[in-house]
């Protein structure tokens, strides 16, 4: 996800532009960091206070320049029009987010508002078109039958939550004015290992087919997480 999470800002910005970012549901700080280390400043919204922990231990460790361009601010990410003005990003993210939210359309509204004209919404989401896969994949016959025609699923959590099919949020993010322009798949042939699964010894190559996966038709389609890329008109 990070690789076209780059490529769709190096297609859309100027090279070396320093971008205003808004990472809403930071968790701990992955991407905010990432993105910071690139020379963008970083603004991160998280409620979870074990997360902002995370986030705050993570930051402490990187050099003070890194340090200086990132900011966490503890709220929810329907309140962002309580801490930001309209217009403010250049780039807003929410990875991870939206399963967590029952009626995500306020949320999606407010996101697009925090944007500058030709500014990069970016989603990561669990793909409600695919919940029959991993169940299938596992061989757990009686989950995939009742996984076809439901939008709720259990999480390795073991939190009871939602995914969203990619035809409603292409005509919700054409309501907000924030056009889907790309959309890729994520985890397509990985979505199955173990959660305590150690990195291959060629993590590379396996990177690489999942990118390739992610952009290619059908694979992208049954994808476990689909990233979709609106842009702000």
């Amino acid at each position: 996800m990070a690789r076209q999470l780059d490529e769709q800002i190096a297609g859309r910005f100027p090279v070396g532009q320093r971008l205003r970012v808004l990472d809403v549901g930071m968790g701990q700080g992955t991407q905010a960091l990432r993105l910071a280390r690139a020379g963008h400043q970083v603004t991160g919204v998280e409620r979870e206070p074990t997360m902002i922990a995370a986030a705050r231990e993570a930051l402490a460790g990187e050099p003070e320049g890194i340090r200086e361009r990132v900011r966490i601010v503890e709220g929810d990410g329907r309140d962002t029009g309580v801490h930001f003005l309209p217009g403010s990003f250049d780039v807003v993210l929410c990875h991870g987010v939206l399963m967590y939210v029952q009626e995500p359309d306020a949320l999606l509204a407010g996101l697009a508002r925090m944007l500058a004209p030709g500014g990069l919404l970016s989603l990561l989401v669990r793909n409600a078109d695919a919940l029959a896969m991993r169940p299938g994949l596992s061989g757990d016959w009686a989950g995939a039958l009742g996984a076809f025609d439901t939008v709720s699923y259990r999480n390795r959590l073991g939190l009871d939550v939602r995914a969203d099919r990619l035809a409603a949020l292409t005509a919700a993010l054409a309501g907000i004015g924030a056009p889907l322009q790309s959309w890729y798949g994520v985890r397509v042939f990985t979505d199955t290992a173990a959660d305590d699964a150690g990195a291959p010894a060629d993590l590379r190559t396996l990177l690489t087919v999942e990118e390739r996966a992610g952009r290619t038709d059908p694979y992208r389609a049954v994808a476990a997480l689909l990233h979709l890329c609106g842009v702000r008109g």
